[in-house]
């Protein structure tokens, strides 16, 4: 009975050494975000209603990224110059637009990014295949957190879930990151919007 307790014992510590090696320092993905500069994917994204739309992703670091949704949405979500516009051609009213900061997506499209800042993260796991950091900003808790995964080996963003402030869950399942090419800076023009549209 004592030696099946201490292989069990065994068996378990070896488990959570091999957890532990999978599990990605908040330093190494603070790194590999601070190098990426430009980026685009395909994506699926799971709205807080169980709908499900998709698109292609573009990111350029620092401060901007667009998301284009495929037909029949068509719709355009764009971050840029410190706000976020969202284009709906299928809506008759403008485009909607509130700051940048008042999302978790700030977290990843700072200049800086530094997971190790004090109350920044709130939680960092290994569920066995991806490390899931959960991010919120430090001085604004109510703005809502994103919930990061990442695979190693490289080390790449795989999917992210916004919870905003309202308490909606948004999930982007990101198909495949590339990063490094050049991206047109048209991308990343928003449409004149009317300040006070929304101003969340």
């Amino acid at each position: 009975m004592k030696r099946i307790a201490l292989a069990t014992a065994a068996l378990i510590l070896a488990a959570s050494t091999a957890m532990a090696e999978g599990k990605l320092t908040l330093d190494e993905i603070s790194s590999y975000l601070n190098g990426i500069t430009t980026a685009q994917a395909p994506f699926t994204q799971v709205n807080d209603d169980g709908s499900l739309v998709t698109g292609k992703l573009y990111l350029h670091r620092p401060g901007r990224m667009r998301f284009q949704y495929d037909p029949p949405d068509n719709a355009v979500v764009m971050a840029g110059g410190g706000t976020v516009v969202v284009q709906d051609p299928k809506s008759n009213q403008p485009p909607e637009s509130y700051p940048l900061s008042r999302t978790p997506l700030s977290i990843i499209l700072a200049r800086n990014v530094n997971l190790g800042q004090a109350d920044m993260v709130v939680g960092h796991s290994y569920d066995g295949t991806s490390t899931v950091v959960t991010a919120q900003d430090p001085e604004h808790p109510d703005y809502g957190n994103i919930v990061l995964s990442f695979t190693g080996n490289p080390v790449e963003l795989r999917k992210w879930v916004v919870n905003d402030s309202s308490g909606s869950a948004t999930t982007v399942i990101l198909g495949g990151l590339e990063t490094g090419m050049t991206l047109s800076p048209n991308l990343f023009s928003a449409p004149t919007v009317t300040r006070g549209n929304r101003g969340r």
